[in-house]
């Protein structure tokens, strides 16, 4: 066992969100962003960008490393970057104020095509339509729930035919 597998968890934590140089068996040298450090393993995950906004990733895996240098810090911009790689590409976050506005709009369709709506919970966050179905932020068909398949199939084709027509 080396010495970056005998770290713990909190010092390899430290390097998350750095650019690196790892020394690895062999005369190997990798640089890159670090993703994470797999705690099991002690593998590295980088990720390097390329052009295009292309993302390369790389695993070095934890035995063979030798030594870690840290070359950069990352600031609030790289963060985001490296926090949205493996987001799905509609995982769009939304402010506090649009979620109302997507809640309100969705909620008044829905009363406008005679189909009940509540709010549930403490916020009133979760629409219940017809009270045998829910849907949860961001207000969209992937987002509802039903233990009866055929209502949930319909309102959710009916909220992905709502929001192609707001587009």
């Amino acid at each position: 066992m080396n010495d970056w597998q005998r770290k713990s968890p909190l010092d390899w934590e430290t390097y998350v969100n750095k650019m690196v140089k790892v020394a690895a068996i062999e005369k190997h040298e990798y640089e890159g962003w670090v993703l994470t450090v797999d705690p099991i393993s002690a593998s590295i995950v980088l990720a390097t960008f390329l052009e295009n906004e292309k993302v390369s990733i790389s695993v070095v895996l934890g035995h063979a490393v030798q030594e870690v240098e840290i070359l950069k810090e990352g600031d609030d911009e790289m963060k985001q970057r490296l926090s949205c790689i493996f987001a799905p590409e509609e995982s769009k976050t939304y402010s506090p104020d649009e979620l109302e506005k997507r809640k309100n709009n969705l909620k008044t369709w829905l009363e406008t095509n005679h189909i009940p709506v509540t709010e549930q919970g403490e916020s009133g966050r979760t629409l219940c339509v017809a009270g045998v179905l829910t849907v949860d932020p961001p207000y969209g068909p992937e987002e509802c729930s039903s233990s009866n398949e055929i209502i949930l199939s319909r309102v959710q084709g009916l909220i992905q035919g709502y929001l192609e027509k707001q587009q």
